[in-house]
């Protein structure tokens, strides 16, 4: 691979986090996703660009943020998320590891208020934010739904966990000692992970929305049934293994149920967020402010 950042020289101090951004075809969108990060209230961390075989030629779109903290890392080959984000666990420099997608922003004070809660809770493994759903356009859908402690989270695995991947901040060592699944499970290696970890883990979201989540108005069916049958194959097992047979038996109804509301929403040509719950004005406030913040970066290094 290559790269476009400085490593540490012998003596200069290693970043309190790492921050894993795996890209492929990112186009205009990466931009604003790393400014978000260069926007941070928390200063210390570096941030791994790491391109999964590209055609697109992204990365130019960021070639003038002459930033050593910002590694740009390129084999021209296609691995897949799951495999990238290990790549990203190796590198890592950091006490910590955030996740970031490259169309998502991250609000100013993500990184800060992430180390608070895991310093004030050192049981915690891992952390996330609420997070507000917008569109390809930057329009507001929604807020991302789930619970904020680890029995919430983790109340029902058989539904799956609402803990959403790109707002994940832990500790390093907890990624090392999991690591994603390869080859990974079609679009839900993150709810793998989550599974196979969560009886000796401690889990945690902020709640605080600091993050945008970006969802597309038109749904692929194609994809949304791939992934719902690749995560019904990894519980399915995994509960097989364990012998959970009231948890196998759950998931199989589950999987059952939102296919019919699939259907049903695919049929209606209803749009995939809805139901989701309203939004406080002032997250919508919030969201402007963090909007324009994006837009004066004249600061840049």
């Amino acid at each position: 691979m290559s790269g476009n950042g400085k490593d540490n020289k012998p003596g200069e101090s290693k970043p309190l986090i790492t921050v894993a951004m795996p890209i492929y075809n990112a186009g205009d969108d990466l931009r604003t996703a790393v400014l978000s990060i260069l926007k941070q209230s928390e200063k210390n961390w570096e941030l791994l660009i790491i391109d999964d075989g590209s055609t697109d030629n992204a990365p130019a779109s960021i070639a003038d943020i002459a930033d050593a903290r910002v590694r740009v890392l390129a084999d021209g080959v296609n691995k897949g998320l799951a495999c990238r984000l290990n790549e990203a666990i190796d590198l890592a420099q950091g006490t910590y590891f955030a996740r970031m997608d490259h169309d998502d922003v991250s609000y100013p004070q993500r990184f800060e208020k992430q180390l608070s809660l895991l310093y004030a809770n050192p049981e915690l493994d891992l952390v996330a934010t609420r997070a507000l759903l917008i569109d390809e356009h930057k329009h507001v859908l929604g807020i991302f739904p789930g619970g904020l402690t680890h029995q919430a989270i983790c109340a029902q695995p058989w539904r799956g966990f609402y803990f959403p991947h790109p707002t994940w901040l832990g500790k390093t060592s907890w990624f090392r000692k999991h690591r994603y699944a390869e080859p990974a499970p079609t679009f839900c290696e993150d709810q793998e992970l989550l599974l196979r970890s969560y009886s000796e883990s401690k889990f945690a979201t902020l709640d605080a929305v600091l993050f945008a989540y970006r969802i597309k108005r038109r749904v692929n069916w194609h994809k949304q049934l791939r992934t719902r049958l690749a995560l019904y194959r990894v519980q399915r097992e995994f509960f097989y293994s364990k012998r959970q047979w009231n948890f196998f038996l759950l998931t199989s109804l589950v999987v059952l149920a939102r296919m019919i509301v699939d259907l049903w929403k695919r049929l209606r040509k209803l749009a995939p967020f809805s139901g989701y719950n309203n939004i406080p004005p002032h997250v919508a406030v919030e969201w402007q402010a963090v909007l324009a913040g994006m837009n004066k970066h004249t600061d840049l290094p």
